[in-house]
């Protein structure tokens, strides 16, 4: 977690305690020198200006914290007592642990420091144990903030890749809002441009019949034909609900009634299941359903009282439906979902479709799909 100025709490902490312990050893040092107090009045000043603007401005933080840390290593030659090596050790600890810094650029303060130290502590005839000891407590102070980076550096990448997790998610959310638009509009489309379409042909020729040739026979032969579309229209439109519900029954449970409505109102059709052909995708059941309802439409159309086959088989790679019938001729393409309907919805589920003549005089739609 991190506070409105992006800063992580305990780095606040830290800079808090390191404030009021720069602050007491100021008060406690034995310097009389007013260039060492410069030195010390410059540090102390660069590592309140950092603290102050660094949640807002961390470019200008860098260099501040820079100066503050160089400024106090320079005196730690030169200056009484370990003030100035304290100092030092507070800022370039928390210089090595900033991850707005580059890595060459810590690295070369941190150098800096330990050269201005341990020549500082060389040149102005330091005891061993004092340079040693300002040497080793720089090194591991910025040691202890480099490992501190290393880890905030981590979380950072955490969550920009959290970020980016959901943007991910967000887009495929979309992205799967989309396919199911296309679902919709296609099984409406379906539906409705079929059954619609052909409802409109079919009360036009009515209103023809009677308004021109006064043939109320013939045009009440096509309302009935037109309630009979209305009937069917609307079971195809509940089927498409039920699809887009995913409550469909299973696909050989929906060719067997489109078999028994064939069977019923337009003559004798024969059904042949092989196979495990209950277990298969809901999107393999709309696609083979539509494709059964054309082919029986058009097997009546062109050869009505032909007797029909439809064969739905199910084998481990893929589901294949057959429709045949006996014909003297290819027929005509027509309208509405048609062979060119029925090989898109095919396609955009990932199988195949194949219709025409199988050298004789019989008509074979063939459809697959992938399991």
């Amino acid at each position: 977690m991190r506070n409105s100025g992006g800063i992580a709490p305990s780095w606040v902490v830290i800079q808090g305690l390191g404030t009021v312990l720069i602050g007491f050893f100021l008060l406690v040092a034995d310097d009389r020198e007013p260039w060492i107090w410069a030195g010390y009045a410059v540090s102390a000043a660069a590592w309140l200006g950092f603290v102050a603007v660094l949640g807002r401005r961390p470019r200008l933080a860098v260099p501040m914290l820079g100066v503050s840390t160089v400024a106090a290593a320079a005196l730690a030659g030169p200056a009484a007592g370990m003030t100035a090596t304290i100092i030092t050790s507070i800022t370039i600890g928390r210089f090595a642990g900033l991850t707005t810094a580059s890595g060459r650029l810590i690295t070369a303060v941190v150098g800096l420091d330990l050269v201005l130290v341990c020549g500082g502590c060389l040149l102005w005839d330091r005891p061993a144990w004092d340079t040693g000891g300002a040497t080793a407590a720089v090194l591991i102070s910025a040691l202890c903030g480099l490992n501190r980076r290393q880890t905030d550096l981590r979380v950072v990448e955490t969550e920009q890749l959290l970020a980016q997790t959901r943007r991910a998610h967000a887009e495929h959310a979309r992205a799967a809002a989309l396919d199911e638009r296309t679902r919709i509009a296609r099984e409406v489309h379906d539906v409705l441009a079929h059954s619609l379409g052909a409802l409109g042909v079919q009360l036009e020729l009515a209103e023809a019949l009677l308004a021109e040739r006064d043939d109320r026979e013939a045009a009440l032969v096509t309302i009935r034909r037109s309630r009979r579309l209305a009937v069917d229209g609307l079971g195809e439109a509940r089927e498409a609900v039920a699809a887009l519900r995913q409550d469909l029954p299973s696909l050989p449970e929906a060719v067997r009634r489109l078999v028994e409505v064939h069977r019923r109102d337009r003559g004798p059709i024969e059904l042949e299941l092989c196979g495990e052909v209950i277990a298969v995708p809901s999107v393999a059941t709309v696609a083979l359903t539509a494709v059964t309802r054309e082919a029986l439409t058009n097997a009546a159309k062109h050869a009505p009282g032909v007797p029909v086959g439809v064969v739905l088989s199910a084998g481990e790679q893929c589901v294949r439906l057959e429709v045949s019938n006996h014909v003297p001729h290819a027929p005509a393409r027509s309208g509405g979902f048609g062979l060119t309907g029925m090989r898109e919805r095919l396609e955009l589920a990932g199988g195949t479709l194949n219709a025409g003549p199988d050298g004789g005089d019989r008509w074979l739609v063939t459809a697959e799909l992938r399991r």
